[in-house]
């Protein structure tokens, strides 16, 4: 912990941190030099780092930090009374995709910090206790389901499915959470911490391009598009590529490799609709191996919940077809699914009253705050990305955006604090 022990002299030096000097401090962690950018995925060595210089800035800061029995931080700054009912809660995470941008998850953490300083500095007093979270797993790009701490949380997920869940190299999530500290049987629905929450506001980097043409730092989140993942497999018969004859093959990578086009065309004819095959996975996969199977991983989004399932119905229906002309079979999981997200009213009125310049917009991209939703009330800060790019190297946010987003976060939560 040498790295993370400098961050902390580093920060100790300084009158007052700010969101670029935070991310400095952990551009080194989960660096990829294959793909670019990060791979910090949930209790690889970058994020438990990055958990760790969490921790430290908390504790800096006087925070009273804890994890939960699903892994999640909280960084509680407290009342006199030490009564957590009602409490304001702020945070993201801080695991990526695989060569995702420095944005995307971190961004929202430092900006917490940041506006704790910036309310300090302000002399505030809360009337109600202030909590600073990161959720684990929020990308899913280990396990599969995005936002898994915040689904065992609420119960969105099933305690004995998240424990069986595989990441690529076959281990499973009970094996890894045991490994890193918790205890897999008591995984789950946390009715004590969801009910002391009274409102959660996220603030995240934009994953598009509205903020780009409204010439605006920062935007208010109406609403997340409904979204999931499903799981095709095809299965073949695995044979020498050499040997066996085109006409002899039932090869279910020129299945899946059909199917892929037909999602793309599916997509296209429903407006509004996105489809994306991001993962595909050959068995055995070796280059002169006929494959056996063929597993990919469909992510379909649309404001409509009714437009989604029609979309997932036709391309299930399309490639069971494919799979038959091609001498093979095929079946399709859904590994998550989330309806389409309106954030609170009443909590959105109070950041439009803290922040009346800020516009509104609705996104394509999950989030825990979409998660809570249904259970507390949230609301989602924008900062501005000018390169409208995500999940991605590209991703970006300009130094004085993210002073902005801090500042706007900051106000918002004093708002709400007294």
């Amino acid at each position: 912990m040498t790295h993370l022990t400098g961050i902390l002299t580093h920060q100790a030096s300084t009158t007052a941190a700010t969101v670029t000097g935070l991310l400095s401090d952990i551009a080194n962690l989960g660096t990829d030099t294959v793909r670019g950018g990060y791979t910090r995925p949930v209790y690889s060595t970058a994020e438990l780092d990055l958990r760790e210089w969490f921790i430290q800035e908390a504790n800096r800061r006087g925070l009273a930090v804890e994890t939960d029995r699903n892994g999640s931080i909280w960084a509680w700054w407290d009342t006199p009374t030490k009564d957590r009912s009602n409490a304001l809660v702020t945070g993201s995470h801080l695991d990526s995709v695989p060569g995702g941008g420095p944005f995307d998850g971190p961004l929202g953490v430092a900006s917490a910090l940041v506006a704790v300083d910036i309310l300090k500095s302000r002399g505030t007093n809360p009337t109600r206790p202030l909590a600073v979270v990161v959720f684990p797993e929020e990308e899913g790009s280990r396990f599969g389901v995005a936002c898994l701490g915040s689904r065992l949380m609420t119960g969105a997920i099933d305690p004995d499915k998240a424990r069986n869940l595989r990441d690529p190299d076959g281990n499973t999530f009970a094996d890894t959470a045991k490994a890193n500290g918790l205890d897999p049987r008591f995984i789950g629905r946390d009715e004590v911490l969801l009910g002391q929450i009274g409102a959660f506001v996220e603030l995240h980097v934009e994953q598009g391009r509205g903020l780009i043409g409204l010439d605006q730092p920062i935007a208010i989140a109406s609403s997340i598009l409904g979204h999931g993942r499903w799981r095709l497999s095809f299965h073949g018969q695995g044979n020498h590529a050499g040997t066996t004859l085109m006409a002899d093959r039932h090869d279910p990578m020129i299945a899946a490799s059909r199917t892929v086009v037909a999602i793309r065309d599916t997509a296209r004819e429903q407006p509004h609709a996105r489809a994306t095959v991001g993962r595909l996975q050959p068995v055995p996969g070796g280059t002169n191996v006929i494959a056996s199977r063929v597993d990919f991983w469909l992510d379909i989004r649309h404001p409509d919940d009714a437009v989604t399932a029609a979309v997932v119905e036709s391309i299930h229906t399309q490639a069971q077809l494919i799979a038959a002309e091609e001498g093979c079979t095929v079946d399709l999981r859904e590994e998550s699914l989330s309806p389409t997200v309106h954030f609170d009213p009443a909590l959105q009125k109070q950041l439009q009253k803290a922040l009346p310049e800020a516009p509104i917009l609705d996104t394509g991209a999950g989030h825990d705050a979409g998660v809570l939703s249904p259970h507390v009330p949230t609301a989602m800060i924008f900062v501005r990305n000018p390169s409208g790019v995500s999940h991605s190297p590209e991703e970006h946010v300009v130094d004085e955006d993210a002073d902005t987003g801090a500042q706007a976060l900051a106000d918002a939560l004093q708002a709400l604090l007294v």
